[in-house]
C-alpha cells in the first residue's frame, strides 16, 4: 500500500462540517461591504517579490522570514502575497483605477507566511480586505473602523476591544525613531537577539516583540504620541472624536506599532482574549505613501485585514456558529424501474423550487439501509418511489424528525406537497 500522502505542515483542510460557518462568514461580510458602498475586487495570489519588498519593508518579519519566494522557470522572482494590500495598491495602480479619484474596495481569500504553526496561525490562512483610497481626512479613519465594528457586531462577536494610536507623518516618525535609539542603545544589554538586530534597521519594530521579558522595557520607551505633528495630533483627536460620537469604546494604545512599514497616521487593531496567544482578529492603518512608493501618484489609502480562520473560531467559542446544513428532502428508491424515474422526479422537483436541498440515494441499498441513510443525512422528509409507487403513478411521503403519518401523494402533485411541507416560497 502506498504511503498516505499528508497535508503540508501549517495549513489545513476545511471539511464540510466546517463550512457552514465559513460561508455565514462571508455572506455577512458581503451584506456589510455592500451597506458602505464598498465594491468587491480579486487579485492574484502571486506577485512579483519585490513588490513585498519595497511595500512591506526589509527589516519585518515577513520579509526577512515568512515569505513563501522562489525564481521560476522564466527567472522572475515571484511570491506568494503574505497580504493583500500591496497587491490591491499595485492592481488600482496598473489598471488606473485611480484616475477618478476615490475607490472603496474589498477581497476575501487566502495569504502565504512561512510562520510557526499554532491554534489560529497557519502558512496558508485566509483574509478579508477592506481599503479606500483617495481620502485625507479622518472621516474615512472613522469609517473604515466603524465598518469593521458593524461587521462584527452583525456576526455577534463580543468581548472584542478596540485598540488605536497614530504613527504620525514620516517626519514626526524620524523623530521618534531618534528618541527610541537612544532609549535602547541605553538598554541594549537587556534586549534580545531579535530586538538587538531592529535597533539598526528599525527600531519601532522593538515596540511589536511579543517576548515576555522584553515587555517591562518596552513599557518604559518614549511614546510616539508625544513626538506628533500637529496635523497628525488634530487628525487623531477627530477620529477619536468620530468614534466617541458614534458610541464606539476604543483605548489609545502609543506603543501600538503594526507589523509592516508601510503605515502613517492612524493604525489600530481589534482584539480578544478568548484564542490565547493570537490576540489580534482585525488591524490595519493608514498607507498614505504607499502608492506613490509604488509608482502611482501619491493618493491617500486605508485599509484593515481580518483573519478568517480566527473568526471561526471566535464564533465556534462564543457559540455562534450557524448550524451544518442538511437535505430537506431524501430519496428511497427500489426496484429495476424506479432509478430513471427517480431521477426524472429529482430534476423536476428542483426545477420547481431552485432553494430545494434534495439528495437521492445512491448505491444501491435495501429499504432498511436507505432509510438509514436518510435519517443520517439530516432529512425533514424521505420520498419512497419503488416499482409499485411508479407503476401507480404515486410516491410515498415520510416526516424523519416529526410525528406525522406516512403519506402517498400523486406524482403530478408532490411538488406543491412538499412546497406545502417545507414552507417553501417562490418556486
Amino acid at each position: 500500500m502506498s504511503k498516505i500522502i499528508e497535508p503540508l505542515r501549517g495549513v489545513h483542510d476545511v471539511l464540510p462540517a466546517q463550512i457552514t460557518a465559513w460561508q455565514h462568514l462571508e455572506r455577512i461580510t458581503r451584506e456589510v461591504f455592500a451597506g458602505y458602498g464598498y465594491e468587491e475586487f480579486r487579485v492574484p495570489v502571486i506577485e512579483q517579490t519585490q513588490l513585498f519588498k519595497r511595500s512591506i519593508g526589509d527589516f519585518t518579519d515577513i520579509v526577512e522570514k515568512e515569505m513563501f519566494s522562489f525564481v521560476d522557470q522564466g527567472d522572475d522572482h515571484i511570491t506568494l502575497r503574505p497580504e493583500a494590500t500591496a497587491g490591491i495598491v499595485r492592481a488600482v495602480i496598473s489598471n488606473g483605477m485611480l484616475r477618478e479619484g476615490r475607490l472603496r474596495v474589498w477581497c476575501m481569500g487566502p495569504m502565504f507566511r512561512r510562520e510557526r504553526p499554532q491554534a489560529g496561525r497557519y502558512r496558508q490562512f485566509h483574509q478579508i480586505d477592506a481599503e479606500a483610497f483617495g481620502f485625507e481626512g479622518p472621516d474615512v479613519d472613522a469609517e473604515i473602523i466603524l465598518l469593521s465594528a458593524r461587521l462584527l457586531r452583525r456576526l455577534g462577536l463580543n468581548k472584542l476591544k478596540l485598540l488605536v494610536n497614530s504613527l504620525g507623518t514620516p517626519a514626526s516618525r524620524a523623530a521618534y525613531r531618534e528618541q527610541l535609539t537612544a532609549y535602547f542603545n541605553a538598554h541594549e544589554a537587556a534586549l534580545d537577539a531579535d530586538s538587538k538586530r531592529r535597533l539598526a534597521g528599525n527600531p519601532l519594530r522593538i515596540l511589536d516583540s511579543k517576548n515576555p521579558d522584553m515587555q517591562r522595557l518596552i513599557a518604559g520607551a518614549p511614546l510616539l504620541l508625544d513626538c506628533l505633528d500637529a496635523e497628525s495630533r488634530t487628525h487623531f483627536e477627530s477620529l477619536c472624536a468620530h468614534l466617541r460620537s458614534a458610541g464606539i469604546e476604543y483605548h489609545v494604545e502609543p506603543h501600538l506599532v503594526r507589523g509592516l512599514d508601510y503605515y502613517t497616521r492612524t493604525i489600530f487593531e481589534w482584539t480578544t482574549d478568548a484564542l490565547g496567544s493570537q490576540s489580534t482578529v482585525c488591524a490595519g492603518g493608514r498607507y498614505d505613501g504607499l502608492v506613490a512608493q509604488l509608482g502611482g501618484a501619491s493618493t491617500p489609502g486605508i485599509g484593515w485585514a481580518m483573519g478568517q480562520e480566527r473568526i471561526v473560531m471566535l464564533l465556534e467559542k462564543q457559540g455562534l456558529g450557524p448550524q451544518r446544513a442538511h437535505p430537506q428532502v431524501y430519496l428511497v428508491l427500489a426496484g429495476e424501474r424506479t432509478e430513471i424515474a427517480a431521477f426524472q422526479l429529482a430534476e423536476q422537483l428542483r426545477d420547481a423550487w431552485p432553494q430545494l436541498q434534495l439528495q437521492i440515494n445512491l448505491g444501491g441499498g435495501s429499504f432498511k439501509t436507505q432509510f438509514k441513510r436518510a435519517d443520517k443525512s439530516g432529512a425533514q422528509f424521505a420520498i419512497l418511489l419503488g416499482d409499485d409507487e411508479v407503476a401507480r403513478g404515486v410516491v410515498a411521503v415520510k416526516a424523519l424528525r416529526q410525528e406525522m403519518a406516512q403519506e402517498e401523494c400523486p406524482i403530478a402533485q408532490i411538488s406543491e406537497r412538499l412546497g406545502v411541507l417545507l414552507g417553501l416560497k417562490g418556486g
